[in-house]
């Protein structure tokens, strides 16, 4: 094998084993939060985010609100004490979105949007529709109405 050749291999062996490395990182588990759902509030408990792994907790950057009342998914993104609600709804044709830590994907046409809704990759032209967020000392409510 030529240098020219082995340095290309060798770059691009280096290259693809940090795309997965990011791109496992980022999949992390899918937590499924348990709630109540009443009178157009949800009621999610803020130590859902918390995360026990090897005896050591960690906080999930993300959660999954999912209810028979629902029409699709919701996901809550922490950031700090803050929490941002996003309905797992395409707005470009209604498919639902795959979350991951940074991003929400449209598996049906490749839209992409940022951890509050915005479209970061078309064909998509609107955000994602957002719900607004209260909070106590043990609870985030989302308001559906």
């Amino acid at each position: 094998m030529k240098r020219n050749e082995f340095i290309k291999t060798c770059g691009s062996i280096c290259l693809s084993t940090s795309a997965i490395t990011l791109l496992l990182q980022s999949c992390g588990s899918i937590h499924y939060a348990s709630h109540t759902l009443e009178e157009n509030i949800i009621k999610l408990n803020r130590s859902e985010f918390v995360e026990l792994k090897n005896e050591q907790t960690s906080q999930r950057s993300f959660v999954i609100v999912k209810d028979e009342g629902l029409p699709f998914p919701i996901v809550v993104y922490k950031n700090g004490d803050q929490a941002i609600a996003l309905l797992m709804q395409c707005t470009h044709q209604g498919c639902e979105v795959n979350p991951n830590a940074y991003s929400l994907v449209c598996p049906c046409h490749g839209s992409e949007f940022d951890t509050t809704g915005k479209v970061i990759n078309p064909p998509a032209e609107e955000p994602l529709k957002n719900y607004k967020v209260t909070m106590d000392d043990h609870y985030y409510y989302i308001h559906l109405s």
